[in-house]
């Protein structure tokens, strides 16, 4: 699940030609967290979903489409 979740993050962020450092400031962590979450190796908690979806634009459901 943690890989799925970042690979949607990913896919949203890159839609948007957000860098990974522009959506870590906007929700206050480095681009290396970022990059964490996107590969999967860091969980992404429900507050800090909350903060990615609101820089995204998306409601945080966003993220779960398509997981069987």
């Amino acid at each position: 699940m943690d890989i799925y979740v970042g690979r949607r993050i990913r896919q949203r962020r890159r839609w948007q030609n957000m860098p990974q450092a522009a959506l870590g400031e906007a929700i206050g962590v480095t681009f290396q967290q970022v990059q964490k979450y996107e590969k999967g190796s860091n969980r992404v908690g429900a507050g800090r979903l909350q903060q990615i979806s609101d820089a995204l634009e998306v409601h945080p459901s966003y993220f779960f489409v398509g997981h069987a």
